[in-house]
């Protein structure tokens, strides 16, 4: 194998490098099972291959592994491999470019403060769960979810158990038994809980998330763009703020020393519901994987 150039980046960072979600972007086409390999062997919560630097049906071929397993769609892998391709592909301003997806193409704009935005698919809302069966699973008692508000897994294109919580106390407090949240999700499609309320460690923001184990190799996450567009589609859903639009800010990461910022646009005319999310993207370290003997 010839060698192969990759970026490492943060996305959703709070304005400086370090902070935010990590995300390899691999530029090139190895075979499928390599690109579960470099995935597993640099154990971020995914990583990218953008398979070949010729936009096709006006977009870039991008796949996305996580350490055990490729996803169909992904939040912050798409803005930081948006920022890679504008920066060695194009090397220059632009306004907007499309991310060929297996869930179809995702729009990423560029704006002039610096925040990358993507488009994200209208949201699916499925199963409903009471919150005795959350609550042995995070290891918390059901007066710490908000009984106004439902269970509920909702997807834009990966799937997540969405459970909004009455306090910041509670959110810090919650710790995965993983092998019952394994129990309960081989049943649904989602991969993992998102768990949120509207008290937050810095108060200009308005939503303190966190995105517990999942059950495909990764972590807690720092910065989750799919479960923050799913958040912000239930938000205008179920008018959790009391509002078919928000625009709003989400602080996640910061119980593992990530803390990350990402911009949450929703809003609800007629049936359909429209998701943008945004954030900053810092490039870390570039490189070229080594070639095989």
């Amino acid at each position: 194998m010839s060698r192969m150039e990759f970026y490492i980046v943060d996305v959703f960072t709070i304005g400086r490098k370090y902070t935010g979600n990590q995300l390899a972007v691999y530029l090139g086409d190895p075979p499928a099972a390599l690109m579960q390999q470099l995935a597993k062997e640099i154990n971020f919560s995914e990583t990218t291959f953008v398979t070949s630097p010729q936009p096709e049906n006006g977009g870039y071929n991008v796949r996305v592994f996580m350490p055990e397993v490729e996803v169909d769609f992904a939040g912050h892998p798409v803005l930081g491999t948006a920022f890679v391709i504008q920066q060695e592909y194009l090397k220059g301003p632009m306004d907007e470019l499309l991310l060929n997806l297996p869930i179809g193409q995702i729009p990423v704009t560029f704006a002039e403060d610096g925040v990358l935005w993507m488009r994200q698919n209208p949201p699916s809302f499925g199963h409903q769960f009471a919150p005795a069966e959350l609550a042995s699973i995070l290891n918390l008692s059901e007066d710490d979810f908000d009984s106004r508000f439902p269970i509920q897994e909702v997807s834009t294109g990966l799937p997540f158990v969405l459970a909004p919580l009455v306090s910041l106390d509670a959110v810090q407090r919650a710790r995965v038994n993983l092998d019952r949240l394994r129990a309960l999700l081989g049943a649904h499609d989602a991969i993992a809980p998102a768990i949120f309320c509207a008290e937050t460690l810095n108060a200009e923001n308005d939503l303190h998330v966190r995105v517990l184990d999942d059950i495909y190799g990764a972590p807690e996450d720092p910065a989750t763009g799919s479960a923050n567009g799913c958040i912000a589609g239930y938000i205008v859903e179920h008018g959790y703020f009391s509002s078919d639009k928000v625009s709003i800010r989400s602080e996640q990461g910061y119980q593992i020393g990530r803390p990350s910022l990402l911009h949450l646009k929703a809003s609800k005319s007629n049936s359909e519901i429209l998701i943008r999310v945004g954030g900053r993207v810092e490039l870390v370290a570039q490189g070229q994987l080594a070639a095989d003997d």
